[in-house]
């Protein structure tokens, strides 16, 4: 077959296979969902066009990360209920199995989702565990569930968290992440509650070396165990934690359009990506936040190989990377594995 021509590259991308890593529920909240929201709940909201700039990010809005964060404020004013919350679960799937995810990590903050309403951390657990295994079945799409902390929560709250993750290990619950500001808010005070999720049996993966420097990278994996790494784009200024990190497997959940929108970096030219692929660091493209950023993992894939200069024989590499750091058991994993060996295009081709 004839290489592909670049009108024909976007068709690719969304006909391949994919895994997301690292999704945020809280960040895939659909627009249309928000707007109906807003005016069911009566919730005094401004109308769509003064909305829609306060939860996603746009082209006439600084890229920075006080900009990013706020989008969060105003998504957090929508889990009302657990009908809501489970619909917004079930819709962040549905949105991945349409854009051909294979296999989804879907994280999100139980405290930040019981808050608004006084609602227990078991009872949003729970409601985002129903959401998810009724989607996975409905779409057939793998889908397993990350619990997130936040650095500026109350490390008690975090231990709840953490607890109740480890006893709904069977209910799809895989991982423990630990998220936020990592430059005004240490992770040490979490150091031991981590230790315990993994000795029970759940996969750690740590925000770091998004916002502040690789010293927090090589803390996540000598004092926290990761396993993988979210961003950690900051990981080139330390020669010490490429080689941890080389040494050890760890495999980085990047972000690109997120850590542009973010600020994390000043503009995509600017990534790191192609530096630590070259450096042998083992990379997974992942979307983040699609809703604030509105894109799919299918437009991260064009946009590395687009725009970055990522030959397709890199990205093939990082999609295989993410399923071997999937959080599955040993079987699941090689099934996963060998399924995306089998029809993954060997060459950029027409479709």
């Amino acid at each position: 077959m004839e290489p592909i021509h670049p009108s024909e590259l976007t068709t690719f991308c969304q006909a391949l296979p994919k895994i997301d890593l690292h999704r945020h529920l809280e960040g895939s909240l659909r627009f249309d969902t928000v707007r109906q929201l807003a005016r069911a709940q009566e919730m005094g909201l401004p109308p769509t066009g003064q909305l829609r700039p306060m939860v996603e990010v746009d082209q006439n809005q600084p890229y920075t990360v006080n900009n990013f964060l706020s989008k969060f404020s105003t998504l957090r004013l929508f889990y009302r209920s657990q009908d809501i919350i489970s619909r917004i679960t079930q819709e962040s799937v549905s949105d991945a199995a349409a854009d051909n995810i294979k296999y989804l990590e879907l994280r999100f903050t139980p405290a930040a989702l019981s808050q608004l309403q006084g609602y227990s951390l078991t009872q949003v657990m729970d409601w985002v565990i129903e959401g998810a295994q009724q989607a996975q079945k409905e779409y057939g799409i793998t889908t397993r569930l990350i619990a997130s902390i936040n650095r500026h929560e109350d490390p008690s709250l975090a231990a709840q968290v953490m607890t109740l993750a480890c006893e709904r290990q069977e209910d799809g619950i895989v991982g423990l992440d630990l998220a936020g500001n990592e430059a005004d808010f240490s992770a040490q005070p979490f150091t031991e509650i981590f230790k315990e999720a993994k000795e029970n049996g759940l996969h750690i993966t740590i925000h770091a070396g998004e916002w502040n420097t690789a010293d927090n990278i090589i803390q996540a994996i000598d004092e926290f165990g990761a396993e993988r790494i979210g961003h950690g784009i900051r990981v080139l200024e330390s020669p010490l934690a490429v080689a941890l990190a080389r040494r050890q497997g760890i495999v980085f959940e990047v972000c690109l359009t997120s850590n542009q929108h973010s600020g994390a970096v000043k503009s995509l030219e600017e990534h790191p990506f192609m530096r630590m692929l070259e450096a042998g660091l083992k990379i997974s493209l992942n979307t983040d936040d699609p809703s604030i950023s509105q894109i799919s993992l299918s437009d991260e894939y064009e946009l590395a190989l687009g725009n970055l200069g990522l030959p397709y024989s890199g990205l093939r590499q990082c999609i295989l990377n993410s399923a071997n750091a999937a959080f599955l058991n040993h079987d699941e994993k090689l099934k996963l594995v060998k399924s995306l060996e089998e029809t993954l295009p060997q060459q950029l081709v027409s479709p």
